[in-house]
């Protein structure tokens, strides 16, 4: 089960049907410093190399709150080319190690998402969310394109609505309106009524097959 106690980092745990759960988590609303982007990476890239794993679950930790994005302090504390190339390479590693494994991986998403957030929902074969989900891109209000996960959100959600949460960094999205626009395959009550649903559907989990 994904681990909704954790206070800070990254926790896996692998039940004996071969379905992984890897939970993330940060007290400010699950925000991700570069620290925990590259645990998170390195968990999933270490998951991908394990056989008895059938399928790969992703979440975080928390109720209200899925991913406020990456760390602002350590954005705002950029002062050299290299310190940025290592600031905005942390969500494209998650990404990455993502789409490079074979297992199927499955969002979970409960809460509001950011940014990096709504890349890593993008990110997954398979998103499923809470009423509370609702999503924004803030980059461009900050000053900044969401040039990282702009392609995996994109992938998803299509040119028309990946412009519509660029553009309007400052406005929310619904989780409906992300479900719509094929971000979210499924929005649930809440993580009680996903749960009653996947739970044994994960449980007839198929063996794992190369992705294309």
């Amino acid at each position: 089960m994904l681990d909704a106690a954790l206070s800070e980092g990254v926790a896996c745990s692998v039940d004996d049907r071969g379905v992984a759960y890897v939970t993330f988590a940060h007290p400010r609303s699950n925000s991700l410093p570069g620290a925990v982007l590259a645990e998170l990476a390195q968990t999933i890239l270490e998951l991908g190399k394990r056989e008895e794993v059938r399928v790969l679950v992703l979440g975080s930790a928390g109720d209200r709150a899925f991913c406020a994005g990456a760390s602002f302090d350590e954005l705002v504390a950029i002062s050299t080319p290299d310190e940025g190339l290592a600031f905005f390479m942390g969500f494209a590693n998650v990404i990455n190690a993502m789409r490079s494994i074979p297992q199927f991986i499955i969002g979970r998403v409960q809460g509001k998402t950011v940014g990096g957030g709504v890349g890593l929902a993008a990110a997954t074969d398979y998103c499923l969310a809470t009423r509370y989900s609702s999503v924004k891109l803030s980059e461009l209000a900050i000053g900044i394109g969401p040039f990282v996960v702009g392609p995996a959100v994109e992938r998803k959600l299509g040119v028309a609505g990946m412009s519509e949460l660029a553009i309007d960094a400052t406005s929310w999205r619904t989780a409906e309106w992300a479900a719509n626009r094929g971000l979210f395959a499924g929005v649930y009550e809440d993580i009680s009524s996903w749960m009653k649903v996947w739970k044994p559907w994960l449980e007839s989990w198929p063996d794992p097959t190369p992705k294309p």
